[in-house]
């Protein structure tokens, strides 16, 4: 219980951040909160540590895939701006 109470901070800053990139989600920010709270409330009950370490393994994975998707989307509005096909 003690590992899983340590690893408790971890989750709850994987959630924040997740909280905060879903601000630009392009489905809007309701429908990533809606969805962001059912998968962490899915595995609450979750106590083998290294089934939370896979768990946050896995989100710290969407958020790299999240920024690169505001990162292409970014590229490509500016170079839509500045470029003609």
């Amino acid at each position: 219980v003690r590992m899983a109470s340590s690893l408790r901070g971890e989750v709850v800053k994987l959630y924040k951040n997740l909280l905060y990139l879903g601000r630009e989600y392009p489905k809007g920010a309701d429908y990533f909160r809606r969805r962001l709270k059912a998968a962490f409330l899915k595995n609450k009950d979750e106590t083998d540590p290294e089934k939370i370490k896979q768990l946050i393994a896995r989100g710290e994975f969407v958020v790299k895939e999240l920024e690169a998707l505001y990162f292409l989307r970014k590229y490509r509005a500016m170079k839509q701006r500045y470029y003609s096909d």
